[in-house]
């Protein structure tokens, strides 16, 4: 039996420490927030316990599936018939399956048959190998077409990465067309997937599991350092205290690692240092009136600068109308500096473009909540830019959601990684 101690209490961080207890270590999870789950937990909206940062389930999630069932709350998933648009000179236009990209006005019929079937064809390829070294813009016009990249895709990606829009990796953007594409009822159908009560529900079940069996969580608990000797880890200084271990798992994003680790060889401590991400301020609305009929509007318009918006409530069912609007931006953008009333002032107003049925007083609760490091930048071939998970450092392990590549975050992935740190200890 080793000393573990597990640095981070997100979805991954929970499933790595509640899988190491589970293998018989002793082990102490610490966690800088007052709560557990990362970008999964909850607060209190109005009454409503809802996630601070928007989640939704594919079906090809099974990791998330095979712990719920392991956790006892495998009849918490609940699947709904789920739709997309597309927001467009003025009007929101159905999107998502082979009748509605027949419909849409603002593409050539050639432009609809290339997209088709270059979106088709990405729902049934295994793997992206052969198009890593490929940017997504690269990818999509010589797919698509430059007109198909110009009028769905050139304004969604320059407002979520700016200046780095053209450094972002084709499998990156394949692997995600893939997963929601396969989330299917039928070729007609997407149908989305969100656990009872939310998120929190998952990591109430996997706190309470981990606790039971006697594992540590500390709240509240900084990591300050972890402390090394002889080029091997002796533990971790946290919230003032230190917690003596034999192996650590780090969940915490990348950017933090020189200063968390500084032991650790100039080399790695670069490549950590090398990989660049972005943040999102998201907004969060509650309204009286429904903006669409859909779960998920993009967005792409000259005068609205966010790519998107996620009606929640078009996918958990819940008493009023609930919007997600995200603003992903590099945090060296002027806007990443506003005061929250600003962006909730700015993104009220682009729902009213949206659904102009929609008025000031329709507007009941705005939260607001931001993430410094909330999304790699994926280039073409960054896995082969990652650091090993297992450090130089002996008994030291460190990954967070970049290491996900060709997925992007989301549970399933945390719970897969989580899990596969804790069983290498």
């Amino acid at each position: 039996m080793s000393r573990i101690v597990v640095i981070g209490a997100g979805a991954m961080g929970l499933a790595a420490a509640h899988r190491a207890v589970q293998l018989g270590h002793e082990v102490d999870l610490i966690e800088a927030d007052s709560v557990a789950g990362g970008m999964a937990a909850h607060f209190d909206f109005g009454g409503l316990s809802i996630e601070r940062f928007y989640h939704f389930v594919c079906k090809s999630d099974e990791p998330t599936f095979a712990l719920m069932r392991e956790l006892g709350i495998g009849d918490k998933m609940r699947w709904r018939p789920t739709s997309m648009g597309y927001f467009m000179k003025g009007r929101v236009h159905p999107w998502g399956d082979p009748i509605s990209l027949l419909r849409f006005p603002h593409l050539s019929l050639i432009a609809k048959i290339r997209t088709g079937l270059q979106m088709f064809l990405t729902t049934k390829t295994g793997n992206f190998a052969s198009i890593e070294r490929k940017t997504a813009r690269q990818w999509l016009e010589g797919g698509s077409g430059k007109e198909v990249y110009n009028t769905l895709w050139k304004r969604l990606m320059d407002l979520k990465f700016y200046e780095l829009a053209d450094d972002i990796s084709a499998s990156w953007i394949a692997t995600r067309v893939r997963r929601i594409g396969n989330s299917r009822r039928s070729i007609f159908q997407e149908e989305l997937g969100y656990i009872e009560g939310g998120s929190q529900t998952l990591v109430d079940a996997l706190v309470s599991a981990y606790t039971g069996k006697g594992g540590r969580l500390y709240l509240s608990t900084p990591a300050e350092k972890v402390e090394t000797a002889n080029g091997r880890v002796t533990g971790v200084t946290a919230g003032g205290r230190f917690f003596p271990a034999d192996a650590v798992i780090s969940t915490v994003p990348t950017p933090i690692i020189s200063t968390l680790v500084p032991d650790l060889p100039a080399d790695s401590r670069a490549k950590y240092d090398a990989i660049r991400n972005i943040g999102v301020v998201c907004l969060l609305f509650k309204l009286k009136k429904s903006v669409s009929r859909n779960f998920w509007v993009n967005i792409v318009d000259e005068n609205i600068e966010i790519p998107g918006l996620i009606e929640f409530s078009n996918l958990r069912p819940v008493d009023d109308t609930i919007v997600y609007v995200p603003y992903y931006m590099p945090v060296t953008q002027p806007k990443w500096q506003w005061s929250d009333q600003q962006f909730i002032d700015e993104a009220f107003g682009y729902i009213r473009k949206v659904n102009p049925n929609i008025s000031q007083t329709d507007l009941v609760e705005a939260k607001v909540g931001r993430l410094k490091y909330a999304q790699p930048v994926c280039e073409p071939n960054f896995k082969d830019k990652l650091p090993p998970i297992q450090t130089p450092i002996a008994g030291l392990q460190i990954a967070d959601t970049c290491y996900y590549y060709p997925e992007d975050r989301g549970i399933a992935e945390s719970v897969r990684y989580g899990r596969g740190m804790a069983e290498a200890v």
